[in-house]
């Protein structure tokens, strides 16, 4: 699976005007799509619905895929420089101010963005769905924010008129605000070690569950394999896959916790680490109901229903991502001829040939990347191959997501992907094996 990390930072940023609710309202609700561990919402800039991935690791908001959109009004545009993670250097893009941003009644008629021209920085793809950009502090400055990650409901609260919901259940902690990023107090247990204290920078743009860094206190544990970890502003971002023992926020403790020890270079670009020791996920974020209360410094966490589900591996190695669309043809019933319209993310056209065929046109989905020494690698599936099935299903009838989870199912499963290449079908076999053995 792809993971993100939207970090970044630019050269000449300004404070941007605030966010507001309708006078009296005390509360704006916002159902959002979770992909990928991620927060996609629906924003209006200057009148264009756009989505965006919510990060409360970032700054300012930032569009970087307009490819779906005729036009995008966008004003006082100037030049400027954005660092962010990966292997790469610093991007050029375009600051924008004055501009409007709405999300269901909230407006900020005077929002800065940044715009990033490169058409290869596109998340999409791997997502199955368009995403035209990222948003982040200024709404966590603005409003106490609550996210319902079971029920996919956000709820922007007027900080004035909330007042934290008292429980047995609901355990409040500190936030650390630093600059614009907030970062909470943890603690790890690495292999057969004792509770190791870290500060982790709180970051829902990130759908892995916790990034750390390798110092002294920190080591890698001795069970891990190199990955890609997923992709930044900057580039691809690579380093070790592992697990922790312990993993414990407030008093809850999650056990065998995914970890990933990012290779430093990938943060070349940026400064002020401080004491921070890593990050916190969106993959570990959501096995809580969460209420962010930027203007106190606190956050309010309550485990839901995934507290207990198991982190999950790309154990395939296989990575995912839309390659536009092809056509598919299926023999059909002629008494059973229908002009019924399947949707997808993208759409699906069809086409009813009398009496024998239907035409359809859906998503391409193709292998983006393949891990060396995985299962998928030693059977012999390569970069490129088309997916048309896997264990005997038509993934054209599934999203994205669904077909990882099929590729990825459960240890010791034996996998069937049939595959398109160089215009012949093949079809592999292998067995999903314990990446930590």
């Amino acid at each position: 699976m792809i993971l993100f990390v939207f970090f970044y930072c630019a050269q000449g940023c300004l404070y941007a005007q605030r966010y507001n609710l309708p006078k009296n309202q005390k509360t704006e609700k916002i159902k959002f799509q979770l992909l990928n561990n991620l927060i996609i919402i629906p924003v209006q800039v200057n009148g264009t619905p756009l989505s965006f991935v919510l990060d409360s690791g970032v700054g300012k908001p930032i569009l970087f895929n307009l490819a779906d959109r005729d036009s995008v009004q966008l004003n006082n545009v100037s030049e400027v420089a954005i660092n962010g993670l990966g292997e790469g250097e610093a991007i050029n893009a375009l600051s924008s101010r004055g501009n409007s941003f709405q999300l269901g009644d909230i407006v900020n008629p005077r929002q800065e963005l940044f715009l990033v021209m490169d058409a290869g920085i596109n998340f999409s793809p791997s997502l199955g769905i368009p995403v035209h950009g990222i948003i982040g502090f200024d709404l966590f400055r603005d409003f106490v924010i609550e996210i319902d990650y079971v029920k996919k409901v956000l709820k922007l609260h007027n900080p004035s008129m909330y007042k934290h919901k008292k429980s047995s259940k609901v355990e409040m902690l500190d936030l650390d605000l630093i600059g614009r990023k907030a970062y909470l107090n943890a603690e790890v247990a690495l292999q057969n070690q004792k509770f190791i204290e870290v500060k982790m920078l709180l970051d829902t743009g990130s759908s892995d569950a916790i990034w750390l860094f390798e110092n002294d206190s920190i080591p890698v544990p001795k069970k891990y394999y190199n990955d890609f970890l997923g992709k930044g502003l900057a580039g691809d971002i690579y380093g070790k896959r592992t697990r922790v023992e312990k993993v414990k926020i407030g008093s809850h403790v999650l056990s065998d916790a995914k970890a990933a020890f990012p290779d430093m270079l990938n943060f070349k670009a940026l400064t002020n680490f401080g004491d921070r020791n890593g990050s916190l996920g969106g993959e570990l974020l959501k096995r809580f109901t969460i209420v962010f209360d930027y203007p106190n410094s606190k956050i309010a966490i309550k485990k839901n229903r995934n507290f207990r589900l198991p982190f999950q591996y790309n154990i395939s190695g296989i990575d995912l991502q839309h390659a536009g669309v092809r056509y598919i043809s299926e023999h059909i019933d002629s008494g059973n001829m229908s002009t019924s319209k399947e949707n997808t993310a993208y759409g699906n056209v069809q086409l009813m040939l009398a009496g024998a065929t239907r035409l359809s046109l859906v998503p391409e989905i193709v292998v983006s990347g393949i891990r060396a020494g995985s299962p998928a690698h030693s059977a012999g599936l390569k970069e490129g191959d088309v997916i048309l099935a896997v264990n005997g299903k038509r993934i054209h009838r599934y999203k994205l997501q669904e077909i990882l989870q099929m590729l990825n199912e459960k240890k010791e499963k034996r996998v069937k992907v049939l595959v398109e290449r160089a215009n012949n079908d093949l079809l592999f076999s292998f067995i999903l094996k314990d990446l930590f053995k």
